[in-house]
C-alpha cells in the first residue's frame, strides 16, 4: 500500500495559486502510477542566479517544490550557472547583459544556502547545469539547435513583440529555450515549474524529451505577482521586492506597506493561510488584514513570535510615530560620509543603486528632514551633540554621531 495521499488530495494542494497545469490529466496519470508503484515524482525546478538573495517572488516556486516534497515526491533544484550567464530572453523587451563567471557563482552560492530555509534536504536534489551544458561540443550545440526552427521560436511572445518591433534578436537567445529543455533531458524530469513568463521553455521541453524517447513532463506554471508597488512584477532589479534572509521587521514593514488590491494575490502566493481565513479578512478592515498578512509573510522565514514581535514594533514606530528605544550608531567620520555610501555601509540597502532609488521615492530622513538630493553627505560638524536620527523606509534607523 503506497503512503501516498489520495491523487484527488494532491491535486487540491498542488493546484493552489497555480496559474495553469498542463497537460493536467497527464500528470493526474503519472500521480496515479506513483502512488501504485511507490515511485516519487521528479520534479524540476530551474533558477538562473543572476543577482544575490532570493525574494518572495522567487519563492513561490520553491514553496511549490516543498509542496511535492511534503506529498512524498523529489525536488530537483537546477542552478543555472550556466544559463544565466547567457541570460534569459523571458519577458525581456531587449538583451540582457551577460555576466560573468565570479558573479554568477557567488549568487549561485547565495541561493543554495537560502533554499535550505524552505525545502527538505531529505528529498533534494541540487545541481548546477553547467555540469552537462559545458560539455556540450560545437556540433552537440548545433544539432540541439536544429531541433527547432525560427519560426517556431518566432511564436515566443516576447521574441515576436521584438521581432515585430524591430527590436535586435540575438542568435544565442535563441539557446536558451533549448538548454532549459535540455535540463529537463538530463535530470529526466517529470514535472516542471516555472512562472508566466517562461511557458515556451517549458514546453521545449517536452518536446526533446520526447524525441530523446522519455515522457514528457507536465508543466506547472506559476502566475509572476506584482511586487511592493502593486503594478511590476517583483524583481530586484525594479527594488519592488521582499528578500526572504531580510529581517522581520523589514518584511513587515514592508507588507504592511503594499496596495490593498494586492492583499488576495499576496495571501495566496505568498503564505498558507486557508482561503476560507483569508476571506473573512479581506472583508474586514484592510488594516486588521495587511497586518494579518505581514505575520504570516514574517512567520514563514522566522517563525510565529519573530512575527508577533514585528508587529509590535511597527506599532510602536509608526502607528504610534515613535522611534526605536534602540538602533545601531554610526559615526561619521571628519571628512563626512555620502548618504549612499552611508544606507550601504548600515545594510540598509545592498547597492548604492537600491540606496538611490530609496533618496529618490523620499524614503531616508535625517531628523525628519527628507534626503533631496542623491549626491548629498552627511557633515559631522553639523550633528547635535546627542547624534541625530537616520531613517530609510519606515522601519530602519541608525542613530549618527560625530
Amino acid at each position: 500500500m503506497s503512503g501516498f495521499l489520495s491523487v484527488a488530495d494532491q491535486m487540491r494542494r498542488i493546484a493552489r495559486g497555480a496559474a495553469e497545469i498542463f497537460p493536467e490529466d497527464e500528470l493526474v496519470r503519472k500521480l496515479e502510477r506513483s502512488r501504485a508503484t511507490g515511485r516519487p515524482l521528479r520534479v524540476k525546478l530551474g533558477v538562473d542566479p543572476t543577482a544575490p538573495d532570493i525574494h518572495l517572488g522567487n519563492a513561490v516556486p520553491i514553496w511549490k517544490l516543498r509542496t511535492f516534497q511534503e506529498l512524498g515526491h523529489h525536488a530537483v533544484l537546477i542552478i543555472g550557472d550556466y544559463t544565466a550567464r547567457i541570460g534569459d530572453p523571458s519577458g525581456r523587451n531587449a538583451l540582457r547583459p551577460p555576466l560573468d563567471e565570479a558573479a554568477v557563482d557567488a549568487a549561485a552560492r547565495t541561493y543554495e544556502a537560502q533554499v535550505g530555509k524552505i525545502l527538505l534536504p531529505e528529498r533534494l536534489e541540487v545541481r548546477r547545469n553547467g555540469e552537462w551544458l559545458s560539455k556540450l561540443s560545437f556540433m552537440e550545440v548545433v544539432r540541439l539547435a536544429g531541433r527547432m526552427t525560427v519560426a517556431q521560436m518566432l511564436v515566443r511572445d516576447d521574441f515576436a513583440k521584438r521581432h515585430a518591433a524591430e527590436s535586435p534578436i540575438f542568435l544565442h537567445e535563441f539557446l536558451y529555450p533549448l538548454m532549459q529543455g535540455w535540463d529537463s533531458v538530463v535530470v529526466r524530469a517529470d514535472v516542471e515549474m516555472g512562472g508566466t513568463d517562461q511557458r515556451f521553455n517549458l514546453l521545449v521541453g517536452r518536446d526533446l524529451q520526447r524525441e530523446e524517447g522519455q515522457e514528457p513532463q507536465a508543466i506547472l506554471v506559476n502566475p509572476l505577482v506584482p511586487g511592493l508597488d502593486g503594478a511590476k512584477k517583483m524583481s530586484k532589479s525594479a527594488g519592488n521586492y521582499i528578500g526572504i534572509t531580510e529581517a522581520p521587521d523589514q518584511q513587515f514593514g514592508k507588507t504592511m506597506s503594499i496596495p490593498d488590491a494586492l492583499m488576495a494575490q499576496w495571501f495566496e502566493s505568498f503564505t498558507e493561510v486557508p482561503a476560507e481565513r483569508v476571506k473573512e479578512l479581506l472583508a474586514g478592515h484592510p488594516r486588521t488584514a495587511k497586518a494579518e498578512l505581514g505575520k504570516a509573510v514574517v512567520a514563514r522565514y522566522h517563525g510565529a513570535a519573530a512575527a508577533a514581535e514585528a508587529e509590535a514594533a511597527f506599532t510602536r514606530v509608526f502607528a504610534e510615530g515613535r522611534v526605536p528605544d534602540e538602533m545601531p550608531e554610526s559615526h561619521v567620520p571628519a571628512t563626512g560620509v555620502k548618504v549612499l555610501d552611508l544606507l550601504v555601509s548600515l545594510g540598509f540597502a545592498k547597492s548604492k543603486g537600491e540606496a538611490r532609488r530609496l533618496v529618490e521615492q523620499g524614503a531616508v530622513s535625517v531628523d525628519g528632514a527628507k534626503i533631496a538630493s542623491t549626491d548629498a553627505s552627511i557633515d559631522p560638524a553639523s550633528l547635535p551633540a546627542a547624534g541625530a536620527v537616520l531613517r530609510a523606509g519606515k522601519l530602519r534607523f541608525a542613530r549618527l554621531r560625530g
